[in-house]
């Protein structure tokens, strides 16, 4: 997420105008700019986040040069609070400095809002589709978040959900059973108490129930977001109303609030790290957190103390619609401004093709969108169990949209939620007044932006 949406809105207003006036791109010839030859090879540009950028570089580009050799591939890396706004310069530009760009689940919708992003089922790229290239195969809750007002703009490259992690062997000293996807709230509340323990016998608690986000921070609020979800309530309607300012809204947030008694001293600082040490270090029963840092928590020795045989994946808690988790899934699509988008969709394509997303979950450990990736053979036995509660949850998550606003403006949406979610962290503020605070803003928010006027 941006640090100020502000930056990003300005950013966008100034590249609209400057995209309105500057003088049309050259027409793309017919081949697209086409594959390439030994003598004379093609290169493309990728904006990707720098927290994967390098092992894309260093690994799978060289995967894919092996089938393609003629198309150079560069993956710049940007950290994450930079790019939605130089990705918005990018797409609202006259030129274009990169043919592919990565969208954050929650900001597809600002991106495709410019007008610079092919439609990736459209007839323009029709010609370049590869044969073997299986739609259907793409698991429906990944694939959607790549998708706005009925078009394909960006299909998943790296996917994850928020889910549970916990550790058996404290809940086998806690004499506490091991929590599943029909583990309720309350249940998980009662268990919470017993999972606050002493393990060395000095008489003292050296191991909590549960780390995860509770300071300022975007991603912060989606975990009560996940509670709403799981609840039946939503954060905003099909018309995009304020729906979470009600008894519904107030317990979600609460329910996150009250994860502090159990948690570490000095836990209201944890944002991403913090629970992920904790919990990697045998200090917490429990942790809330993306599922993409199993293999660093559970199998990569370098990482961490624990083991796959101790570490355990689940769904977050039920509530009265079932189980919770949380859609946050990368993206990729191609700019129109490329002067290389045949090069672009065929790199984009064997990224997110059967071929391409076994390689990357064998190399990295990276989610599977694809469904025929999720019931097959997985690359590793540590995979199994993960694999199994990733389907889990996203069918939750398309069941009860778990994910977070779905609009333009999502990222400013986000911003307001994660400063009034850290005043109820902080007792700064009630979860009563926390939820009507937010509510009021974001009400303000989208009716300056033309919604519901």
């Amino acid at each position: 997420m941006p640090r100020n949406f502000r930056l990003v809105a300005a950013v966008a207003a100034t590249g609209l105008a400057l995209a309105a006036c500057g003088s049309a791109a050259e027409e793309i010839p017919a081949d697209g700019g086409g594959l390439g030859s030994a003598g004379s090879p093609v290169s493309i540009r990728v904006i990707a986040n720098d927290a994967f950028a390098k092992q894309w570089q260093d690994q799978l580009v060289p995967e894919f040069t092996k089938k393609y050799p003629n198309i150079k591939v560069t993956v710049d890396g940007v950290p994450y609070n930079d790019q939605l706004a130089k990705t918005m310069l990018e797409l609202t530009g006259t030129t274009a400095t990169y043919d592919a760009v990565l969208a954050d689940d929650p900001w597809l919708p600002q991106l495709a809002k410019t007008g610079a992003l092919y439609d990736l089922k459209g007839p323009e790229l029709a010609k370049w589709n590869a044969a073997d290239y299986d739609w259907d195969d793409l698991n429906p809750t990944p694939l959607a978040a790549g998708q706005w007002d009925g078009k394909q703009y960006a299909v998943p490259v790296r996917s994850n959900l928020l889910l549970m992690f916990y550790n058996k062997s404290l809940y086998k000293k806690a004499g506490v059973e091991e929590p599943g996807p029909q583990t309720t709230w309350e249940e998980y509340f009662a268990d919470a108490k017993k999972l606050v323990q002493d393990t060395n016998g000095d008489g003292k608690p050296d191991s909590w129930a549960v780390g995860t986000y509770f300071t300022k921070d975007p991603l912060t609020p989606t975990v009560w977001q996940t509670v709403l979800n799981s609840n039946g309530g939503r954060l905003l309607d099909d018309k995009m109303r304020v729906t979470f300012n009600d008894a519904n809204g107030v317990k979600a947030l609460q329910t996150q609030v009250d994860l502090l008694k159990y948690a570490p001293p000095g836990a209201s600082t944890y944002q991403f790290n913090e629970p992920l040490e904790a919990f990697r270090q045998g200090k917490t029963a429990t942790m809330f957190m993306w599922g993409s840092v199993f293999k660093g928590t559970a199998v990569d020795k370098e990482t961490t103390t624990l083991t796959p045989d101790e570490v355990g994946i689940t769904t977050l808690p039920a509530g009265s619609a079932g189980p919770g988790a949380h859609r946050g899934i990368w993206t990729a699509g191609i700019s129109k401004k490329s002067e290389h988008p045949a090069a672009a969709w065929t790199w984009l394509q064997w990224v997110t093709s059967k071929e391409g997303e076994q390689f990357t979950a064998k190399a990295f450990g990276t989610f599977p969108a694809r469904n025929s990736t999720l019931d097959g053979e997985p690359p590793a036995d540590w995979a199994k169990p993960v694999y199994a509660a990733l389907k889990e949850g996203y069918d939750v998550v398309s069941k009860n949209e778990m994910w977070r606003p779905r609009l333009p403006e999502s990222d400013a949406v986000q911003q307001v939620l994660a400063l009034q979610t850290s005043r109820a962290m902080s007792g700064q503020a009630t979860a009563q007044q926390a939820i009507d605070e937010a509510a009021k803003e974001i009400t303000e928010l989208l009716k300056s932006k033309g919604y519901n006027p």
